[in-house]
């Protein structure tokens, strides 16, 4: 009897000091993991100012593309996005501290070097239907399906699709019909 209530203490303690450990880190991951909390970088801001103006946070559809969607594994994928996350963010706080000035160029040619199709391909998945877009289809055919030798990338025809500098950002208030007007107001570069 005496093994059993040891044994019951252990896993209600075991409860009580896990719990509190998984609601805090799911939190703080929770709360990382938004657009806003990367703005908070001035290093990051100019790449959340092209990510505001793009179609992967505006557009007709109204669906939205956030930061860790393109640039971390998947979320079901529990280890690899928790590795990634923590990878990302201490790395860029330690590059923030220690390196001084920021390359930004650098930083985005070594982030498209590290994307893999698999990242575009989460949300992109029937790229091959497109009826009215013969030349679209068999360009993605090339690369879903390339020779040896022959491999690319989604970013090397896709290079400046979300992250460009544009100086006003243009945001679709609701899904046009054939007979409304457009319905875009636009913000300056400020965040």
């Amino acid at each position: 009897m005496k093994k059993w209530i040891i044994g019951g203490l252990l896993v209600l303690a075991g409860v009580a000091i896990s719990f509190p450990l998984f609601s805090m880190s799911y939190y703080t991951m929770v709360r990382t993991s938004t657009p806003e909390f990367c703005a908070s970088c001035h290093e990051i801001k100019p790449a959340v100012r092209a990510w505001r103006s793009s179609t992967h946070a505006n557009n007709s559809a109204g669906i939205v593309v956030d930061c860790m969607d393109c640039h971390l594994p998947a979320p079901q994928d529990t280890y690899d996005f928790f590795f990634a996350k923590t990878y990302h963010g201490v790395k860029d706080v330690a590059i923030h501290f220690i390196k001084g000035e920021y390359d930004r160029e650098k930083a985005q040619n070594s982030a498209y070097a590290s994307f893999d199709n698999d990242q575009c391909q989460k949300c992109h998945r029937n790229l091959l239907h497109m009826p009215d877009k013969r030349g679209a289809m068999l360009a993605h055919r090339s690369v879903l399906h390339a020779r040896p030798g022959y491999e690319k990338k989604c970013i090397d025809c896709h290079y400046d699709l979300v992250h460009n500098d544009k100086q006003q950002v243009m945001f679709r208030q609701y899904r046009r019909l054939p007979y409304q007007a457009k319905g875009l107001r636009t913000i300056g570069p400020d965040i």
